[in-house]
């Protein structure tokens, strides 16, 4: 962890007019768009996953039920005791993430035996801030497509798990009954009516047996079917997915691009070319004041030297501020540094990266921090912010900015925090953005390592 002092030059990001005095409006970036491949066909009835189905499925059929009853029991207590209003809520609500650690398991579970290449299920969470987001967050995991098709296939798989087990018990019956001449048993009936003598008894446990385990594969099968039906997206709405996908991204893109080209155009408009046509007009004065005043013109002279520095070094903040070389060279962590030794505010940095990421992920990430720190200097006055990097485990490369300023800060479009938001989208990635009044302001990002 490293503490940057306070020095002159502003962050070289870029800039923004995200006011900090105006009404709170946390924003979120569009839903994660990171577009992933299509994956292999799987064959559910290999032999190793068709004995591996077969043994979850005896498991979810003693487990399953219990579980089942649990969750209803839940759900009764939590309904009937919502007259107790703050007691059924609090059960409802622990009854929708009782859920979700099923939906949770359910998927681990399949993509384990199987290899769908599942996403892990992560909670949802609401942008609004506050009780408000509290309670849309909540609503938002109710109704979550993605965990009620697990929990889904989970009853499905309890149902198979049921019946598997009763066919278990009917093979074990059948072996028995091959068995029953050896130990000399008489009087074997065909389910308790039919007599069974001489070899009709093995003969008629060994189909019971074989039909039994044919069964138990078939079940197998069917549930492996299931599940990728059920959770595995078909290639026709992958396709879909992936358009919309490169659509969201392009049009990211397109965003981002326009407003890095308007501040390029707005900072030399604004600030190298009066200083440049300054120095002109500066040495053209000293020009004519060389032979009859030199002192003047000296004066002048070394007016416009001082002016021609101040104008390279501005050139040279513009020019980080669109592609910063230390970025490519020593990565992000040092790119980090030298940005939070530049700002006008303190800043605390917590960077922590095994590994490099793409260039489109580091840069995005870069300037999204970049554009925060600036906003929090120009508009929130903060005095401090604090900066948390970490390359996560399932390969997101993800970022949090906060500050201890005023809040209030709200997505204008060309603005500082709109251009956060068009970069990550255009790195395949999410941005989230809460401001509430009184702060403080939070600026959290997410872009796959790999886009």
């Amino acid at each position: 962890m490293t503490m940057a002092s306070v020095l002159p030059p502003p962050p070289p990001a870029p800039s923004g007019t995200d006011p900090a005095a105006s009404t709170t409006a946390p924003a979120s970036a569009p839903a994660a768009v990171t577009a992933a491949p299509t994956p292999p066909r799987i064959r559910v009835a290999s032999p190793g996953r068709v004995a591996g189905a077969a043994a979850h499925l005896a498991a979810l059929g003693l487990i399953g039920p219990a579980v089942f009853s649990a969750l209803f029991g839940m759900l009764g207590a939590g309904l009937g005791l919502l007259a107790a209003l703050f007691v059924g809520v609090i059960v409802l609500v622990a009854f929708v993430y009782v859920l979700f650690a099923i939906a949770w398991f359910e998927r681990a579970r399949l993509d384990g035996l199987y290899g769908f290449g599942l996403p892990p299920l992560r909670p949802r969470r609401s942008p609004r801030p506050g009780f408000v987001g509290v309670l849309d967050t909540i609503w938002l995991q109710a109704k979550d497509p993605g965990q009620w098709r697990a929990v889904a296939s989970f009853t499905i798989a309890t149902l198979l798990g049921i019946i598997t087990l009763a066919v278990a018990g009917l093979a074990a019956w059948g072996l028995a009954l091959m068995i029953s001449p050896i130990f000399g048993w008489s009087n074997t009936r065909l389910l308790g009516f039919v007599p069974l003598e001489g070899v009709a008894a093995p003969l008629v446990g060994l189909l019971v047996f074989v039909a039994s385990l044919a069964a138990i594969v078939g079940l197998a099968v069917l549930h492996g079917v299931i599940a990728r039906a059920i959770l595995v997206p078909s290639r026709e709405a992958q396709l879909e997915e992936q358009a919309r996908t490169s659509d969201t991204r392009r049009a990211g893109a397109v965003r981002a691009a326009e407003v890095e080209r308007t501040r390029i155009e707005r900072d030399l408009h604004d600030g190298v070319q009066p200083r440049l046509v300054s120095i002109g007009m500066t040495l053209g004065l000293a020009q004519t004041k060389i032979d009859d005043d030199p002192e003047a013109a000296k004066a002048l002279v070394a007016e416009a030297h001082a002016s021609t520095k101040s104008a390279i070094t501005e050139l040279r903040q513009l020019a980080r501020g669109i592609h910063a070389s230390v970025l490519d060279d020593r990565g992000l962590d040092a790119a980090l540094s030298a940005l939070a030794s530049r700002s006008h505010i303190p800043v605390t940095l917590d960077v922590r990266l095994s590994r490099r990421c793409s260039r489109p992920a580091e840069a995005a990430v870069y300037f999204s921090i970049a554009e925060a720190l600036t906003n929090a200097a120009k508009h929130s006055r903060a005095t401090g912010c604090r900066v948390h990097v970490r390359l996560r485990e399932d390969g997101t490369l993800w970022a949090r900015v906060e500050d201890d300023g005023l809040g209030g800060a709200r997505i204008v479009p060309g603005g500082g925090l709109d251009g956060i938001v068009n970069r990550v989208t255009a790195a395949g990635g999410t941005a989230r953005i809460d401001s509430p009044q009184g702060g403080p302001t939070t600026v959290e990002v997410n872009v796959p390592c790999a886009s």
